[in-house]
């Protein structure tokens, strides 16, 4: 599914978020926390967009995503690998940090990310972790709900594939409700894990630190 959208994968998610995304990436990328020259991997990296981001900061991005046709598509320097976040490449505590953009809702059991995320960092290496949220306030929850749901697989369905853009609204119940997904990444190995909510809680931005082992 990726790989057929992943042409105009970029074009969709500016037109649907009115360009917030780049803001919320880059917030990502500060939320870090990480000083130039981080060796940063950006899990599920799509076509690069966080790539870039890191870049720009002084940071050394890696990029890794299952899907080769968003590898393809990707636009960056960054070294770009095809993995599974299951079963990453990558020695055990070898990256600063790990950052991801709106995959979470992708994976069917997040536990095993998060414990693999854990092996390849170094202690008190650092995440951040984007993805959708569903707004507290009830208007605003009606509201999003709407455009969620029956706004944004239109917008796809016009500008790439209709069926891809159905499954993306449905995929959030893929994620725990409120604190939840906080209380598994804390079951991995991570500690200090702040959960906000960004642009009237539409998003929500993730961080935790590697907890240094006795």
């Amino acid at each position: 599914m990726f790989d057929t959208i992943a042409p105009r994968y970029d074009l969709v998610n500016r037109v649907m978020t009115f360009g917030l995304d780049r803001v919320w990436r880059r917030r990502a990328v500060t939320a870090l926390d990480l000083g130039p020259g981080a060796l940063v991997v950006d899990l599920a990296c799509g076509t690069g967009d966080l790539c870039r981001e890191l870049e720009s900061a002084g940071m050394r991005p890696v990029g890794a995503d299952l899907s080769f046709g968003m590898l393809l598509q990707a636009r960056t320097a960054a070294p770009l690998v095809q993995a599974d976040a299951l079963a990453l490449p990558l020695a055990s505590e070898s990256v600063d940090g790990f950052i991801s953009g709106f995959a979470l809702r992708n994976f069917v059991a997040l536990g095993p990310v998060f414990a693999e995320m854990a092996r390849v960092l170094r202690p008190g290496g650092r995440i951040a972790l984007l993805d959708v949220a569903q707004p507290v306030h009830p208007v605003l929850r009606a509201g999003h709900s709407v455009y969620f749901g029956k706004v944004v697989p239109r917008i796809g369905g016009l500008l790439s594939d209709r069926a891809a853009y159905r499954y993306l609204p449905r995929s959030i119940a893929y994620l725990p409700e409120g604190d939840g997904i906080c209380e598994l990444i804390g079951d991995n190995g991570f500690g200090a894990i702040r959960r906000r909510m960004l642009s009237g809680g539409i998003t929500q931005l993730i961080t935790a630190t590697r907890k240094v082992l006795p």
